[in-house]
């Protein structure tokens, strides 16, 4: 197992924070953390998790860092399906259809899909059935030839800004499967577009679909829960897509009729 240490050290140059940094966020001096980095002090329980909290550490990793420096793990890994998790399920069941009739996913931290809307299955309709065997990775089924990639029509713009968020995010906090998904994302996506010239306002990348006989402009949003306490509800994801234009307001209106 990685020393407390080590691993403190490895977040704090992944975040790309100095020790004075850090150690004026988490309310110590940069003596102490030296100390600690270099194994010659033991922090306290209460000193892992303010460290840990001023890093932005995901809470499933927060517990990797108290078993490291010699304490139980703080946060709980409840099953989704589990009777814990009642009304959060309940809960996202009512907001992704309160989102209705625009699409709306969860997903889970590796892009799998947890619950859909019934706006998202008509959108997704046609698809590869085997796209859409659990476990259905969304960002997948966005840019796989049976998937949507097909109809969408700033393909090379939009499959870019899916590959360049998923690699973040494996960059931000490291995962294999994180890794491995944007790679083969990657390898969908056509070549990259040139860059954007002096007048690109930097606006939300919008999802242009086919539809019929025009387009669905849509653009997305995510929803983190950021005071969760457990592993599981800390690494949901609600991803929600809206019209860009009112023609895909009116046209996913008459989509979900």
């Amino acid at each position: 197992m990685e020393t407390f240490g080590g691993a403190l050290r490895e977040w704090r140059t992944r975040r790309r924070v100095s020790q004075l940094e850090l150690a004026v966020s988490a309310g110590t001096t940069q003596r102490h953390l030296s100390f600690l980095e270099s194994g010659r002090s033991a922090p306290g329980r209460g000193m892992v998790i303010r460290l840990a909290e001023s890093l932005e550490v995901p809470i499933r990793e927060r517990n990797d860092l108290l078993l490291a420096a010699g304490f139980a793990p703080a946060y709980a890994r409840s099953p989704l399906d589990g009777p814990e998790l009642a009304p959060v399920r309940a809960a996202l069941e009512h907001v992704l259809r309160g989102h209705l009739p625009y699409p709306a996913v969860v997903v889970d931290r590796h892009g799998d899909l947890v619950s859909g809307n019934a706006a998202f299955r008509a959108l997704t309709r046609g698809a590869d059935p085997a796209l859409l065997t659990p476990p259905v990775s969304v960002p997948r089924l966005l840019l796989h030839p049976g998937g949507l990639a097909p109809r969408i029509v700033n393909l090379d713009e939009w499959a870019w800004h899916i590959v360049d968020r998923v690699r973040a995010e494996a960059v931000r906090n490291p995962d294999e499967r994180l890794r491995t998904l944007a790679t083969e994302l990657a390898a969908l996506a056509p070549p990259r577009p040139p860059a954007p010239g002096p007048r690109h306002l930097g606006f939300a990348v919008p999802l242009r679909l086919r539809h019929g006989d025009g387009e669905l402009r849509l653009i997305t949003t995510l929803t983190y829960f950021g005071t969760a306490v457990d592993v599981t509800i800390a690494e949901l994801r609600l991803e929600a897509f809206l019209p860009a234009d009112a023609p895909t307001a009116a046209a996913l209106a008459g989509l979900a009729e």
